[in-house]
């Protein structure tokens, strides 16, 4: 029977939260929950609290959320809680190399690529846009720089011609918590081993500017872009004098006989609205007006008959 750990577990976002259930479920102990300090949200810009701050509270966990982990006192703070292990799933702050030496068996990382493809902020996403059709999940020992630790475990996930950045996101999600849950009573004794730093990609933030879809770009990477970026930050496309989002798209070949110019509508009925690219056509699916709820285009056309061509 192997020894139960006392665990510190570190995680802001919905993708941390089926990996603290594992560890909950499990006959280890969380002694303790890190996450980013509460964030204004909404409309009315009033503090909201991070689904993993949500969860350890209902489980009656002690919450720390500091603003950054380099204070000695922050570090004093998490050293007194005695920690065998600490546990971190994209919680968003570097842990210093103090902070790594404090737990007895070191700090291990779900990380949602297979290392060391994409290194980074937003993995999930990058790897839509690269147009990658295999990903995964990754235990992974952490070092001082940026997921470049030994690997512990992976395990392989496809991407699906239809995947979204929500749908690939919450698979890996669950993924990650089955590969923790399958593997943390014996963490301290697998194997570890070095990444290949140079087959490393690294995955930047998403930014808006991302957003906006370039008419000029091939419609397979507009289609990519538009199903990455969904929900987390949807992209825009100006046509008929109006800003659209556009939340679902399909990339189709160039008609033979089309002469019509980059960014132009040669088709809109209510199955599709069909726009010229840089290498083929780009066919909207669902959109978004400003101010409104998105809707399929059937709808958008109903609403907007005159578009009909």
């Amino acid at each position: 029977m192997k020894p139960e750990k006392r665990i510190i577990f570190a995680g802001t976002p919905a993708f941390a939260v089926p990996s603290l259930l594992a560890l909950l479920n499990s006959k280890h102990s969380v002694c303790a929950v890190y996450t980013q300090p509460d964030r204004k949200s909404g409309r009315g810009r009033k503090l909201k609290a991070s689904p993993i701050k949500l969860l350890a509270l209902e489980h009656n966990i002690d919450v720390y959320q500091p603003v950054n982990l380099k204070e000695a006192e922050t570090q004093a703070e998490l050293e007194a809680l005695k920690p065998d292990l600490m546990i971190v799933v994209a919680y968003g702050l570097i842990l210093p190399k103090a902070v790594l030496d404090i737990p007895r068996l070191g700090c291990v990382n779900v990380h949602a690529s297979l290392l060391p493809r994409w290194r980074g902020a937003a993995p999930i996403q990058r790897a839509l846009l690269a147009g990658d059709t295999l990903t995964g999940v990754t235990l992974m020992q952490m070092y001082e720089s940026l997921d470049t630790g030994a690997i512990l475990k992976v395990e392989n996930c496809r991407i699906l011609p239809d995947d979204t950045g929500q749908t690939l996101h919450d698979r890996l999600a669950t993924l990650g918590s089955q590969l923790l849950a399958d593997n943390i009573d014996d963490i301290e004794n697998l194997p570890a081993i070095a990444q290949e730093n140079s087959q490393a990609t690294y995955a930047k933030k998403l930014n808006k500017v991302e957003a906006q879809l370039d008419w000029q770009q091939p419609a397979i990477v507009l289609e990519r872009k538009v199903r990455a970026f969904n929900p987390m930050l949807i992209v825009k496309a100006k046509l008929f004098n109006k800003t659209l989002g556009i939340w679902a798209a399909q990339a189709l070949p160039s008609p033979t006989t089309l002469n019509s110019e980059i960014g132009t509508v040669i088709r809109c009925q209510r199955d599709g609205i069909d726009v010229v690219t840089g290498e083929g056509i780009l066919r909207l699916l669902k959109v978004q007006r400003a101010g409104g709820k998105p809707i399929m285009v059937g709808d958008f056309i109903n609403a907007h008959p005159e578009y009909l061509k």
